[in-house]
């Protein structure tokens, strides 16, 4: 063989070579696309399924916010029912009610009262929302007759509440409004009247416009037969893609589909630029029975998957085109070390942010009242802890608890998160703090497979009296700071998320004026210096003692040495717990009392007249004004009608006692009965079929209270009812000149 065909036959090799080279590289490209297309396709249909429950998720959550707040509204009508019914016949009072039906809340336009023409005399009273003004006044005339109007017709013959479809309020606010109408009863049960609100739509708008899955995401109110009630700015989305989809929703002829649970309607269309949209919608259940549309687009639901897969593509054909293995193992090593270090920093900025979220849930504003000082701090072991602690007033109550939940670093930050809310949340509504631990720990408990637990400790300090009733749960028992420093008598009970139905005992002690109460996790007690050795009990008894001594017994300078001792002790040691502590100083401020007389009444409403004359008699002397002076009786005849006729049984005498105790500042009456265990401030919302004598406070009666007066509140002391209602009237508007 000559050399030139050797040649000519490696050349033709090499060429076979590159030609099966770049053919297993083209069958590899053709492989790689079918896998990624099928890739694709199967993704794409999990996640069209995943849409849909998502999508179906929001629509159900906006109309339970939109139900919720038409809900709210319905209340507080019903709430003002009776009163606007206790003044027909009595014009000037029941334009006072109407004013505070609009004054109460800037979403209602205004409020009116429709009566059933007599002798075919209209009469509506109204109170308008005209700019940042209210306006009473008689809205009906020949050219607004409100028999004509369709609230006024249903309201009539069906004997129903009703909600009207929106409209442009023209002749008042000039806004969109829907108006919520109930009919009103004489003593014989006949209607008399329709007593309503006008609300304004753009609470609705801004609720259902507002934190979408999507930024193109909008949503679209309808009315049950299909007309339009609202729909986001016209910067959000083109008045056409808005017009098509309400088109096609009254189109019956239309494709739809059911989502899985078979409560919402899907609409597939084509946008403006030819895309895929996407229509749910549903009806909401209940009255008003309106349309809730929920419109998103293909392209950006799905645009991170079509990323990911061209991004795959591409990533495949350069591992290819470097045609070796050990580079694109190479360049898979490097790309797994840059996800780890991405992942790491991601961790670390997550873990930040955590921080960040739960030092926002620590109380972050001091407590403006003068018979309190409180201050709290926590320093965490890693970057989030386990401890927690909080504090808020409610009805003359301090509120309080500090907690240290077992373990460290996210778990238990997740757990000290959960405990902390049932905090918040259970006691807005209970003052007992067994019942709040108690209610802490069921929910604590339930699915704890982990079995994580709390040391919690809960108090209620009653700021008039400085009672002190509180429940432990496993924790230190507390500092009392006085003429001595001792531990707080407590029985430990089990911690929280141990045992479920565990009841727990409470306590009660009284706080003399100027004591400080100091409570603190076993981060302090178990802080350890280099050889392991503990700061301990005895250290923090000793650096009380010497705050004691030196007279700096405040909540900052209480906890300011015990940093400096713990720190001080510690030394360059690794801290190993997070250490929280919560102080509190209890101290009455003088004050001048310039007034204090009492009044007995047997329960018996027809006494009801005196209590009215003595509480004049007390505005007299006080000089008030005659507005705050009403104010006073019309808060105190609530509280006082509701003792006689709830506190005894009937058929039994029994005294209630009023008396006005007033200083150079405020004015507390205190309501006091040896009548059966009741806290009205804790009730449930008013029944207004009842009649006046019938109803208890609360409901309508505590919310016509609580506007009354600055504060309330109630206490089971010596077996006795103690009902405090406070107003402050040291302003000059409410003194005479």
């Amino acid at each position: 063989m000559k050399i030139s065909d050797l040649f000519d036959t490696n050349k033709r090799n090499r060429k076979l070579q590159a030609l099966a080279a770049l053919g297993a590289i083209i069958v590899a490209v053709l492989l790689i696309e079918v896998i990624t297309l099928l890739q694709y396709r199967y993704i794409h249909h999990t996640m069209e399924d995943e849409l849909d429950y998502q999508n179906e998720s929001e629509l159900t959550l906006k109309a339970v916010l939109v139900k919720s707040m038409l809900n709210s509204h319905e209340q507080m009508v019903r709430n003002y029912f009776w009163p606007v019914q206790r003044q027909i016949g009595r014009t000037e009072p029941l334009y006072q009610v109407l004013h505070r039906v609009v004054q109460t809340n800037n979403e209602v336009m205004s409020s009116f009262v429709a009566f059933v023409p007599k002798d075919g005399k209209l009469f509506e009273p109204s109170a308008v929302r005209i700019g940042d003004s209210i306006i009473t006044m008689q809205v009906a005339s020949e050219h607004h007759d409100y028999t004509k109007r369709e609230f006024y017709r249903q309201v009539l013959e069906q004997g129903e509440s009703f909600w009207s479809d929106p409209y442009l309020d023209a002749e008042a606010s000039g806004k969109h409004v829907t108006t919520y109408a109930v009919p009103l009863q004489d003593e014989h049960g006949q209607t008399v009247a329709a007593f309503g609100i006008d609300l304004s739509t753009k609470g609705i708008i801004d609720t259902l416009n507002t934190r979408h899955n999507n930024p193109s995401t909008f949503f679209l109110l309808l009315t049950e037969d299909g007309q339009l009630i609202s729909q986001p700015d016209t910067n959000q989305t083109e008045k056409r893609d808005v017009a098509t989809v309400v088109r096609l929703i009254n189109d019956s002829t239309c494709v739809r589909k059911l989502s899985s649970s078979r409560h919402t309607r899907i609409i597939t269309f084509k946008d403006k630029e030819n895309g895929l949209g996407y229509a749910y919608y549903a009806f909401m259940q209940g009255k008003p029975h309106w349309q809730l549309v929920m419109v998103c687009y293909d392209d950006e639901v799905f645009s991170k998957l079509k990323d990911m897969r061209r991004n795959m593509l591409l990533l495949m054909l350069g591992a290819f085109l470097l045609l070796g293995f050990i580079l694109y193992r190479a360049h898979q090593y490097v790309k797994r070390l840059n996800d780890s270090k991405l992942n790491k920093e991601r961790t670390d900025s997550e873990l930040r942010i955590a921080q960040g979220i739960q030092s926002e849930m620590l109380p972050d504003s001091p407590i403006t009242r003068p018979e309190v000082d409180i201050s709290g701090t926590q320093v965490t072991a890693l970057e989030v802890g386990g401890d927690l602690y909080d504090y808020f007033v409610r009805d003359e109550k301090l509120y309080f608890c500090i907690g240290d939940v077992s373990g460290k670093g996210v778990p238990s930050s997740l757990v000290m998160a959960v405990v902390h809310s049932l905090f918040r949340s259970v006691s807005q509504h209970e003052s007992n703090p067994a019942q709040i631990i108690r209610s802490i720990n069921e929910n604590a408990c339930e699915g704890n497979k982990t079995n994580m637990f709390v040391t919690l400790f809960v108090g209620v300090l009653d700021l008039p009296t400085g009672r002190l009733r509180y429940c432990n749960a496993g924790h230190d028992a507390p500092l009392v700071i006085n003429n001595e420093v001792k531990e707080l008598p407590v029985i430990a009970n089990l911690p929280v998320g141990v045992i479920s139905g565990f009841k727990y005992t409470q306590h009660q002690e009284t706080l003399p004026n100027g004591t400080t109460l100091f409570m603190y996790t076993d981060g302090l007690t178990e802080a350890a210096d280099m050889t392991h050795k503990l700061f301990g009990m005895d250290r923090i008894v000793s650096t009380a003692q010497q705050c004691l001594k030196q007279n700096q017994t405040s909540p900052e300078q209480l906890m300011s040495a015990m940093h400096v001792a713990v720190n001080g002790f510690v030394g360059d040691a690794t801290q190993s717990d997070d250490l929280t502590m919560l102080a509190l100083y209890y101290h009455l401020p003088e004050e001048t009392v310039v007034l204090h007389d009492t009044i007995t009444l047997p329960n018996d409403v027809h006494k009801v007249p005196e209590l009215n004359q003595f509480i004049q008699s007390v505005g007299d002397r006080l000089n008030l004004e005659a507005q705050v002076t009403s104010q006073l009786m019309l808060a105190v005849e609530e509280a006082v009608v509701n003792v006689i006729n709830y506190a005894y049984p009937i058929g039994t005498k029994g005294d209630v006692n009023i008396t006005a105790h007033c200083t150079d500042k405020d004015i507390k009456v205190i309501i006091s009965d040896e009548g059966k265990a009741f806290d009205p401030t804790t009730t449930n919302k008013a029944d207004t079929t009842l009649t006046a004598e019938e109803r208890p406070i609360g409901g309508l009666g505590i919310l016509l209270v609580q506007q009354l007066m600055d504060s309330i509140n109630y206490e089971r002391s010596n077996d006795k009812n103690v009902l405090t209602l406070k107003k402050n009237y040291q302003s000059n508007d409410n003194r005479k000149d």
